[in-house]
């Protein structure tokens, strides 16, 4: 349960939302390519320094929503799907709990 609240926790936070929501669906720009988003294009889109994608960004590689991979000097990101479906599952037990008390 512990994991699950520091995950959503993760999650709850507007910009780190923002940059998954960017993530899934990301506006091409100087650096974007199919296999991964530039953390410049981060920087760009969201407005928000280097230093604070940085943080976002370890945070979200940390507990596994993204990963990364450097290339040359720029780090590119790509959405982890096992996490969001870890996230899914377990919040699906509160849904299945839930569908049976009304069952009953």
């Amino acid at each position: 349960m512990r994991e699950l609240s520091k995950r959503l926790k993760i999650l709850a936070d507007p910009a780190r939302l923002a940059i998954l929501d960017f993530l899934r669906a990301p506006v091409q720009s100087c650096c974007s390519r199919k296999d991964g988003v530039c953390a410049c294009d981060l920087e760009a889109y969201l407005q928000l320094s280097q230093p604070t994608v940085s943080h976002h960004m370890k945070l979200l590689v940390e507990n596994g929503f993204v990963t990364s991979e450097k290339r040359g000097r720029w780090v590119y990101y790509l959405l982890n799907g096992t996490a969001f479906e870890e996230i899914t599952a377990a919040l699906d037990t509160f849904k299945r709990a839930a569908t049976a008390k009304e069952a009953t």
